[in-house]
């Protein structure tokens, strides 16, 4: 008994995680992982643009990639819409399977 009590042997040997904290411990270790936005010339957002036009002219699948913090995500669909108000378009994989992908999220395309 006397070891517990020299030092830190008291809190040492009592050592518990409430759920709370250990959430919080992951919480972080996502957040540090977290990826920045890379910044696209203006030769690679011409390129994003004249796939995303051929694919709504000539109703081919395009292959786009969209940005997210952790992992990128990769589309394959046809641009069947595009609402410039909202700078999106339409990516449509199948008859009822469409997502709408906003222009400035799509860091490559082809």
């Amino acid at each position: 008994m006397g070891k517990k009590l020299e030092g830190n042997g008291f809190w040492e040997s009592s050592r518990i995680i409430i759920p709370e904290h250990r959430e919080g411990i992951l919480r972080l270790m996502k957040e540090e992982q977290r990826r920045s936005k890379p910044e696209l010339d203006d030769q690679e957002t011409h390129l994003i643009e004249r796939a995303l036009i051929d694919s709504y002219n000539r109703r081919t699948e395009v292959t786009v990639t969209v940005f997210d913090p952790f992992d990128d995500m990769t589309i394959i669909g046809v641009v069947t819409s595009v609402n410039t108000a909202r700078r999106e378009v339409k990516l449509s994989r199948g008859e009822d399977n469409y997502s709408w992908v906003k222009l400035e999220d799509i860091i490559s395309a082809s």
